[in-house]
């Protein structure tokens, strides 16, 4: 039933093109208030640095989002990566999938507990990993995450 392509890929995730634009809209739309509200009515000095650095942030983490949700994530036999070739989780590494209303988890997303801890990495609005735990979802497509966590927990449960 759930056979590879060409490429020996299970399933994929990519970013929801309206939740991309919308996060990155928002982020953008934020840190742009805060340096033009900054430098049209300044506030003290202390409170000026601080307002335009927040401001400056977002513009940098709107960018960072904006680069990271082009990426795709794919799931073959023996692992979870990414299109640039960056190893989320091994097949062997994986615990279990939380995925239930109360987990804790990314927006239309699902979690994946690992046997042992791993590096903290984070692509925003994609994926992050802290410790045991890999968070998928963000601005994914809901339908793409639902069909890999089930493939996943399929795997792992075998």
């Amino acid at each position: 039933m759930f056979q590879p392509d060409e490429d020996g890929i299970y399933a994929q995730v990519e970013a929801s093109p309206a939740r991309r634009i919308l996060a990155y809209g928002v982020q953008f739309g934020l840190g742009a208030l805060l340096i033009y509200v900054t430098l049209t009515r300044p506030p003290s000095l202390p409170w000026m640095i601080v307002l335009l650095g927040f401001g400056v942030s977002m513009l940098w983490q709107a960018e960072r989002m904006r680069r990271a949700t082009a990426v795709t994530l794919m799931l073959t036999d023996t692992e979870l990566r990414d299109s640039t070739g960056t190893v989320l989780a091994r097949i062997d590494e994986i615990r279990s999938v939380e995925r239930g209303t109360f987990a804790f988890k990314p927006a239309n997303g699902f979690t994946l507990v690992l046997h042992n801890k791993k590096p903290r990495a984070w692509l925003p609005g994609l994926w992050w990993r802290v410790g045991r735990r890999v968070g998928i979802g963000g601005v994914t497509n809901a339908g793409q995450c639902k069909f890999m966590a089930e493939r996943i927990s399929m795997m792992v449960n075998n």
